[in-house]
């Protein structure tokens, strides 16, 4: 197990940029897949990135590619969400969260240790 500790989250204008950071409790962070996700009111929970402990990471959805990039650095216990061109439609509590799996990487199911999510918000 691990426990996930989200920050960075705030209020931005569209077009700005924001960096999300996760920080991991345990001397195992390193052999956990990371993943980010993201929620609004009244929808299911939906993927966002994810990057194995190699720092190899997965096709982004598409509703993100090309504007947010997903780090990691292992000997910090903490991965990062940078955010950037952001538009209203970003506007959601975004989790981490940590699995041991290589696969299935953007389902929710697939973890099993989450974070208590931070708030994103992107005025138009």
């Amino acid at each position: 197990q691990v426990q996930l500790v989200e920050s960075g989250g705030g209020l931005v204008q569209a077009g700005g940029s924001l960096r999300l950071s996760c920080a991991a409790s345990g001397r195992t962070f390193s052999r956990f897949t990371m993943g980010w996700f993201r929620q609004t009111p009244g929808k299911e929970r939906e993927f966002v990135a994810a990057i194995w402990p190699t720092g190899v990471t997965t096709p982004y959805a598409d509703s993100v590619e090309g504007r947010f990039t997903i780090s990691r650095d292992n000997a910090k216990n903490t991965v990062y969400l940078q955010m950037n061109s952001l538009k209203p439609e970003d506007t959601a509590v975004y989790y981490c969260a940590a699995t041991l799996a290589y696969s299935g990487t953007s389902l929710v199911a697939s973890y099993d240790n989450w974070g208590q999510g931070t708030q994103v918000t992107v005025s138009s």
